[in-house]
């Protein structure tokens, strides 16, 4: 009875887990309104918002992409921050999605 009970609280434990998940690192979108182009520094974005999901680059411009998806029982919840600097390490233009 006991290993019955065992079974069925990690099937269940398995199941919900199973419908859960989050890709990238959350970040604090409420800080997006503080940027500003052609004045907010690459500094200041770390410190905000910490390392970004991604790193690349753009038509020779320094791009830095912020993500975070999380997945709950069938729905998705998504906010990306891309932001591309110039070549002083100040923001450049930026693009702001979210869907929470």
């Amino acid at each position: 009875m006991r290993r019955a009970l065992l079974s069925l609280v990690i099937a269940l434990a398995l199941s919900l887990a199973a419908g859960c998940g989050s890709v990238g690192k959350n970040f604090d979108s409420g800080k997006v309104q503080n940027i500003k182009n052609h004045s907010t520094t690459k500094n200041e974005v770390l410190d905000w918002f910490g390392l970004p999901f991604k790193e690349g680059m753009e038509n020779g411009s320094m791009m830095w992409t912020y993500q975070f998806d999380r997945y709950v029982a069938g729905s998705t919840k998504s906010k990306d921050l891309v932001i591309l600097f110039d070549n002083n390490n100040v923001v450049k233009a930026y693009r702001y999605t979210s869907n929470e």
